[in-house]
């Protein structure tokens, strides 16, 4: 019999509401929650390194840039993660402007946030006269700061869960609102690949090898990272359950058919950036 119980309890799920989280920091006044402060935390990271890296030799860009950067970025973020999910997952949220402007209520859009960042870029480079990819290229090594930070507040916050698990899982949770099943802890799977191994991925081709001389090459890994990332956690994610039956008709869950065209993207740009000749300090050496 103890044998029993032991297996029994081997095999028990863990429970969220078990692990003593909470949604955010209770102010008395107000509740600072996490999903808020990971995304100043991400910015904030990424803005400090950005001016780590303008001090190596051959950036793109100079501190002024940077700051102007980390600005319009901010608002990429914002305004294109929430206008994203309203899009992309929850089209209802255009009839009610309220309700869209409601931020601190959830529903943020990784890809909306991405275009965002992108027309930041953009509006930076050009009015800086600055080269775009190259730029883009030391922006892409700190997103993953901010997926990092975003999902495991996703965790944090109980949301996001994955799909049943099984019971040779042994870490499946059982969520508060997920039902008595117990569920794969995908915002763990997502900050796993999406954030640390992709953001160490990415922090040793800038700082161990000369990828930053290949304009294209680190916005490319990025990108097809992230996208292969995100399609293979994909298949352990709940859908959002006003697309459920469209990942039933399709195959594919929303965010795998948002980040089928990344993939492509990301590939093209490792080629492209791998065939053309070097940039910067490597290019003059190699005339040399």
């Amino acid at each position: 019999m103890s044998l029993e119980l032991a297996a029994a309890a081997a095999n028990a799920p863990i429970y969220w509401e078990n692990l003593g989280l909470r949604p955010g920091i209770d102010l008395g006044f107000f509740t600072l929650r996490w999903y808020s402060l990971a995304y100043l935390a991400g910015i904030a990271l990424g803005y400090f390194h950005l001016t780590r890296m303008i001090k190596s030799p051959g950036a793109p860009l100079a501190q002024r840039h940077a700051e102007d950067l980390f600005f319009w970025c901010t608002l990429g973020i914002i305004f294109g993660g929430r206008l994203g999910y309203a899009t992309f997952y929850e089209p209802s949220l255009w009839g009610d402007p309220m309700a869209l402007l409601s931020v601190w209520n959830g529903g943020m859009s990784f890809h909306g946030g991405l275009i965002g960042t992108v027309l930041a870029i953009v509006w930076v480079s050009y009015r800086g006269k600055l080269n775009f990819m190259r730029v883009a290229d030391y922006i892409a090594v700190n997103v993953p700061f901010g997926l990092l930070f975003g999902r495991l507040a996703n965790f944090v916050n109980g949301e996001l869960w994955g799909r049943a698990a099984g019971p040779d899982v042994p870490w499946a949770m059982v969520f508060p609102h997920g039902g008595p099943v117990a569920r794969h802890p995908s915002q763990l799977y997502e900050a796993l690949l999406e954030g640390l191994v992709l953001g160490v991925v990415l922090l040793c081709l800038f700082w161990l090898t000369r990828a930053r001389w290949r304009t294209g090459l680190l916005v490319g890994v990025f990108t097809l990272g992230y996208g292969l990332s995100r399609f293979t956690v994909e298949f352990f994610r709940e859908p959002d359950q006003q697309l459920a039956e469209f990942a039933v008709r399709t195959g594919f869950s929303m965010g795998q058919w948002l980040t089928m065209p990344m993939i492509l993207i990301g590939l093209a740009l490792i080629v492209t950036a791998l065939i053309r000749p070097p940039q910067g300090a490597s290019a003059r050496v190699a005339s040399a």
